[in-house]
């Protein structure tokens, strides 16, 4: 083996580990939302868990990723340790969909049927429709289905190198000498952990491993230690992901390390015994791609189902391991930029924390609007807690946004992305609205009620007609419903209209001498308030509505509604008025 065959088997690496990633993007890609819902269908069940993390693992060809996300989840608390451990479990097994795909290099035979199954017969035929959906189609799916052709057919070129640089090694003394050493099992688990380690994809591994094992020289007892220390390598990932977390994202990722590490004596202990208190020939035969497969797939599966019974205990040694700290505590991000190595689930967790930041407005300004029939200090305290608050969640989502928006993103994930983006300074400035609301309230108050009853209650008849286009506006955000933003400009032009007869009402009131000069200060500065949160649900859902024609020009979109004598618009307006008269 020359220079030339080493670098042969690097580049083949190489393509190898680009194809498998490609591969993986592209999967995720084309699972879009339908991951999104997967992962937020979170259980307290070990066994629904497991299956979330082997259907995950096996969409996105990555158990790594898979667990850096599950200390991502633990650590934004969106997620318990009982939870974590049936996911990891899950992904460990998930992760074997790789070593089968590669198994199918190893298909031999004369018959017409079994040459339509290697990969050497249809690949080109992949890669051909994969450069033509990556040259001339633009929509986000079938651009996803391009990364997954010419991910895996790169893929399966990167074996074939790696298998034809390696074909010499057969002859050679040492590399032969060398493998019988690694059947020893300690030096064999550490070889396979130290590959993993620095590789960080057990898949890639495993996929050298089965290249290696072309040459006829890697036997059973050689592959199984070694593809054995490969589930403990790793865990490094993980590690290294829940370095400057908090203590359960640790624990999460020591959690990932201890199901590895106990699978491994699970099985090195029995598989001792019989290698050297019998005398069992099989060990002494030699692997293929096909056989490695199997067996990695039934050693994690076996293991798994082991371990699932004792999850309880698996999160206790976590435990005893990252104890608890007196005086410690507990800081859980808005937001983790863990997740942003998958796109979609990040998205899904800023939506997450964007409709929480819009259900905290809406608290605040119906918390605000409810002091105007009666003063509570500890409840305008709560209203101005919730706009720091608020206030936090828009820098943390701005902040989250802009680095979301330089990934790969589909054009529908642009698309939800750039109306969050839009729409977290709308929720903000409404939590705004509410504080200048209790501030004039207040202001009221502290003068002997400089409010007439009449002006009171008009003030709450408004805002019952703006908590509503808040509802409307959440709802349409939350769930995309276009219908409900549809009803929102109806609704606020109801709003201004009531605006102008509030302020027309306290001018009749001003000269009949019911009211004072002072008192139209508060009473305008209440109005203006709360007619600014309707106007900010308008601009939500116009946002709504244009970009999902693909357009974005909000004021156009008013200005059309407003004069286009739409009968539903229409309708929508005579109803609101009607049902919010003065």
């Amino acid at each position: 083996m020359d220079i030339f065959n080493i670098l042969n088997m690097v580049c083949g690496l190489a393509l190898f580990l680009f194809g498998m990633s490609y591969m993986g993007e592209g999967l995720e890609t084309c699972a879009g939302s339908r991951l999104q819902e997967i992962l937020m269908k979170l259980t307290s069940s070990p066994i629904k868990g497991f299956f979330l993390g082997f259907l995950v693992t096996a969409i996105i060809q990555s158990s790594s990723a898979t667990t850096v996300m599950v200390v991502g989840f633990v650590n934004s608390g969106l997620m318990t340790l009982q939870q974590a451990v049936g996911l990891i479990m899950g992904a460990n097994v998930g992760t074997t969909v790789t070593a089968w795909l590669i198994s199918l290099t190893s298909i031999d035979g004369a018959s017409f049927f079994i040459k339509l199954l290697k990969p050497d017969s249809w690949m080109p035929i992949l890669a051909i429709i994969g450069v033509y959906f990556m040259c001339f189609e633009k929509t986000g799916k079938r651009k996803g289905v391009a990364s997954i052709l010419l991910g895996f057919s790169i893929l399966m070129v990167g074996m074939d190198i790696m298998s034809g640089a390696v074909e010499g090694l057969k002859d050679m003394p040492e590399f032969t000498q060398a493998f019988i050493a690694f059947s020893n099992p300690i030096l064999g688990i550490l070889v396979g952990t130290i590959l993993t380690a620095i590789i960080q994809s057990s898949s890639a591994s495993v996929g050298i491993l089965q290249a290696l094992s072309t040459t006829g020289v890697v036997t059973y007892a050689t592959a199984i230690p070694i593809i054995l220390g490969m589930n403990i390598g790793t865990t490094i990932t993980a590690i290294l992901s829940a370095m400057n977390t908090n203590r359960d994202a640790r624990r999460a990722a020591m959690i990932h390390f201890y199901i590895n590490v106990l699978s491994t004596i699970i099985f090195i202990v029995p598989y001792s015994v019989i290698r050297y208190v019998f005398s069992v020939s099989f060990l002494d035969i030699a692997v293929n791609p096909f056989t490695i497969a199997v067996f990695n797939t039934i050693y994690k599966l076996g293991c798994a189902l082991i371990l699932l019974p004792f999850t309880q205990f698996l999160v206790k040694l976590a435990c005893l391991t990252v104890p608890d700290k007196k005086g410690e505590k507990e800081v859980k991000p808005l937001l983790d930029d863990r997740l942003l190595t998958t796109p979609a689930v990040a998205l899904a967790q800023a939506q997450r924390l964007t409709v929480e930041t819009a259900l905290m407005a809406q608290e605040s300004f119906n918390m605000a609007v409810g002091l105007l029939e009666k003063w509570d200090d500890k409840v305008a305290a709560q209203v101005r807690a919730l706009e720091k608050t608020i206030d936090k969640h828009e820098d943390a989502l701005g902040t989250y946004l802009v680095k979301l928006s330089n990934l790969n993103l589909t054009e529908a994930e642009n698309r939800e992305l750039t109306i969050m983006l839009h729409s977290i300074s709308d929720f903000e400035r409404i939590s705004d609205h509410a504080v200048g609301i209790i501030i004039s309230t207040e202001n009221a108050n502290q003068k002997s009620n400089v409010l007439s009853d009449n002006a009171r209650r008009e003030l709450v008849r408004m805002s019952e007609a703006v908590s509503e286009a808040l509802s409307l506006c959440i709802a349409s955000f939350s769930t995309k419903n276009l219908e409900a933003a549809r009803r929102i400009e109806p609704l606020e032009e109801v709003v201004d209209r009531m605006s102008d007869m509030l302020k027309a009402h306290h001018i009749d009131r001003l000269r009949a001498g019911k009211c004072s000069v002072e008192s139209g200060f508060v009473f305008t500065d209440l109005i203006s308030n709360i007619s600014r949160v309707s106007d900010h649900c308008s601009n939500v859902a116009a946002c709504l509505i244009e970009l999902a024609h693909n357009t974005y020009d909000t004021h156009k979109y008013v200005h059309s509604v407003h004069h286009s004598g739409d009968s539903d618009y229409v309708a929508d307006y005579n109803y609101f008025f009607d049902k919010y008269a003065l």
